[in-house]
């Protein structure tokens, strides 16, 4: 299953009430959106017919969050979920919006990789999805800062070391997609201040010169469990309720385990 396939399963057992992406490039990810949908991107060429109440933001995700509200056309775009704002628990659709899927494809580098999450993971809450692309390099070619490959992931695999060690409150799950695999965060925090406190150790441990020292066990996948195991897994509808639930983080551990048992 490629990443695009992976997405579209993603929104049918998800369906997610807004979307946001960051990378748009030609625009077949954010085709595959049918909810009110925000998509970043320096230098976009949509050549894709999109199906969505869009807002197409041309810029630097890190502009685009310095912005003092980004996500302003998720509370006053075209939302075919307006009439319920009001009784909205979450505010998702009135008042300050969340993001329920994010999809995160910018730049290859891991520095962009990681502050994208964490600006990304201010606007969710626990029971959102976020995705990482091109978390799964397939050599030390691919993963190289300096690209000179036709398939690139840069050094943005690191990401998962990283929340791992600093964030095991989150649910970090690599999924097995074609050709350079992603990764699934779940349990976000808005909250959250370690990455923020951490952020400089972080890159001056991890943004090192070519060639990237890649663990194996990235190269050979080996905690990466099928897409078509973490789709038909059994958290799916659980989680699409909580978003309408006025529920503490808390709630989140009974769904960590269902989640945690489907990579083994």
């Amino acid at each position: 299953m490629n990443r695009h396939d992976f997405l579209r399963h993603l929104h049918r057992v998800y369906r997610p009430r807004n979307y946001l992406e960051i990378g748009v490039n030609d625009g077949r990810s954010l085709a595959l959106s049918r909810v009110p949908s925000v998509a970043v991107d320096p230098a976009f060429r949509v050549v894709t017919d999109i199906s969505c109440d869009v807002h197409l933001v041309k810029a630097t995700s890190d502009d685009f969050f310095a912005r003092k509200d980004p996500l302003l056309h998720l509370r006053n775009g075209r939302n075919p979920f307006r009439a319920l704002a009001r009784r909205d628990p979450l505010n998702v659709l009135g008042g300050d919006p969340k993001l329920e899927l994010s999809f995160i494809d910018g730049m290859h580098l891991f520095e962009y990789a990681l502050r994208d999450f964490m600006n990304v993971e201010k606007h969710s809450r626990w029971s959102s999805v976020i995705v990482l692309d091109d978390m799964l390099p397939r050599d030390v070619d691919e993963a190289a800062r300096d690209r000179h490959t036709k398939y690139w992931t840069g050094d943005v695999y690191k990401a998962v070391q990283v929340l791992r060690r600093y964030r095991p409150d989150l649910v970090v799950v690599e999924v097995d997609t074609e050709p350079t695999g992603v990764v699934a965060v779940f349990g976000a925090n808005p909250e959250s201040e370690v990455l923020k406190n951490a952020y400089d150790e972080i890159i001056e441990e991890f943004v090192v010169p070519d060639p990237q020292d890649v663990p194996e066990e990235v190269l050979v996948r080996k905690n990466a469990v099928r897409p078509e195991t973490l789709l038909r897994a059994d958290f799916w509808p659980a989680l699409a309720r909580a978003r309408n639930l006025r529920r503490p983080r808390s709630a989140f551990a009974p769904l960590r385990s269902r989640i945690e048992a489907v990579t083994g």
